[in-house]
């Protein structure tokens, strides 16, 4: 339970309207915040990232995506290291050390709609591609960060690799 220190009328706040999915399509966006968490199964580890749409009539909006770097399923770690790959070309780093180092880099994400009504990252490219191809354009002042606290990983936390699960099934073929 919790005190709200008095009685909140609702019926004198608007309340929000439920957000719906992006619409399918390429957005420029920029990663906000990352962070690495355990996965549900608990037999490995996942760079999480929030990005943010730049531009359009999305700007604001939030799209999600995790890589499945450390898991004991091989091809999960090697479709997470071609996204993190893919991420790098299209912000011009190719080598990171910490993916603070690829927040508020204006990117090209492209976001499907799951069957279940949720977002879905396919992609993501370089800006100056997807302008060339006659997708968005950058933003006229580009992005400007928000202060926001330092999110890293601790060494210990990163070279853990936790054992396999005896009978461990690939998180694309689990039911919902």
């Amino acid at each position: 339970m919790a005190k709200l220190g008095g009685t909140f009328d609702a019926s004198g706040v608007e309340p929000n309207a439920p957000l719906e999915a992006l619409p399918p399509g390429d957005y420029q966006i920029q990663i906000l915040q990352s962070e690495m968490r355990v996965t549900k199964a608990g037999t490995g580890q996942m760079l999480w990232l929030d990005m943010e749409v730049l531009e359009g009539p999305h700007q604001g909006r939030h799209v999600y995506d995790q890589l499945n770097l450390i898991n004991p399923n091989p091809t999960a770690e090697e479709i997470a290291q071609r996204t993190l790959s893919a991420i790098c070309h299209a912000v011009g780093k190719l080598q990171v050390s910490d993916s603070e180092e690829l927040h508020f880099q204006p990117m090209v994400v492209k976001v499907a709609v799951r069957p279940n009504g949720y977002n879905e990252v396919k992609g993501y490219k370089p800006v100056q591609q997807a302008a060339a191809a006659g997708g968005p354009t950058p933003a006229a002042n580009g992005p400007v960060p928000p202060p926001r606290p330092p999110i890293s990983v601790s060494p210990a936390a990163a070279q853990v690799r936790p054992a396999p699960a005896a009978n461990s099934t690939a998180p694309w073929k689990r039911s919902a």
